[in-house]
């Protein structure tokens, strides 16, 4: 398996924004394969069509994610924002396509009912990928309504991939059934093993297979004990198991997870600290030293 490390930038309560381009740079001096931007719609993240375009320009080989909310977006328009800024970064872009947060301002926020979105992301993904592959589309949903469409210019890419996250076994169905790859939420490697086990069953019955090296998993760790306040975000989230059993507290303890996660099928790796450090080049650094060597 090729094993690579991106780093996750969680937005405004990491860093500045004007600082985001710096962070950038650092990851790709220090050859991290990626930068990753969660989206959400309210608390703060970046939005990214606008900081991963700023990231394409800044950076010449850094791969460009980030976890994308469909529902709520236009898949026209969706879909011409992110083939050009695949020509822009000349193939770089990366995309996790998600719902969205549970939340009720999330949702409202994102202008959709909760209980549509699993379903506006189903009927938009073939969409996407149909525009992307230079068809000219006519499409009568549930959701959307397309005559004569069509864009150029196309993404650099073909395909252009979409991975898919999510634990519940309807998500883990939709990887199988559309997805490239998968990525799981908040979860040990043991469970990480099982989900992705439940991802290769559904692929095989929709007659597909999900290629072995699309599995990564977002790996929050600790440079030492966990804080208060980050124990209780954690257990606010998994209250059914113990903190330190999803975020390493030592390099040692790093290391360890992620030879568990790789024994579990998993090997693309987005890093992300579990409080901000007070200097991000620094724990760059420190971070690169400790896990790039296991790049292959």
């Amino acid at each position: 398996m090729k094993i690579r490390f991106g780093f996750t930038c969680r937005g405004s309560g990491d860093l500045p924004i004007e600082e985001f381009s710096q962070l950038c740079v650092d990851l790709e001096r220090l050859n991290f394969d990626s930068v990753w931007l969660p989206e959400t719609m309210l608390t703060g993240s970046f939005d990214p069509l606008v900081a991963l375009t700023h990231a394409a320009a800044c950076t010449e080989k850094l791969k460009i994610g980030s976890h994308m909310i469909l529902p709520g977006r236009a898949p026209i328009r969706l879909a011409r924002e992110l083939a050009q800024l695949d020509r822009l970064s000349r193939g770089r872009l990366l995309i996790i396509a998600v719902i969205g947060l549970p939340d009720s301002a999330e949702v409202a926020a994102q202008g959709v009912i909760r209980s549509d979105r699993g379903q506006m992301m189903d009927e938009m993904v073939p969409l996407l990928r149909r525009l992307w592959a230079g068809e000219t589309v006519d499409h009568s949903g549930t959701f959307y309504e397309v005559t004569e469409a069509s864009i150029t210019p196309l993404p650099v890419q073909q395909p252009l991939e979409l991975w898919f996250g999510g634990s519940l076994p309807s998500a883990l169905r939709r990887v199988g059934r559309i997805g490239d790859g998968y990525i799981p939420g908040l979860s040990t490697p043991e469970e990480g093993a099982e989900k992705k086990l439940q991802v290769e069953i559904a692929a095989k019955e929709f007659n597909r297979v999900i290629d072995p090296e699309h599995f990564g998993v977002n790996l929050t760790y600790s440079r030492g004990p966990l804080s208060s306040d980050a124990r209780e975000s954690l257990l606010r989230r998994r209250p059914d198991i113990d903190p330190e059993q999803l975020v390493p507290t030592s390099a040692g303890g790093l290391q360890e997870i992620i030879d568990a996660w790789i024994d579990a099928g998993y090997s693309k790796f987005l890093l992300r600290p579990v409080e901000p450090p007070g200097n991000w080049s620094e724990e760059l650094e420190e971070l690169g030293s400790e896990v790039l060597g296991l790049q292959s």
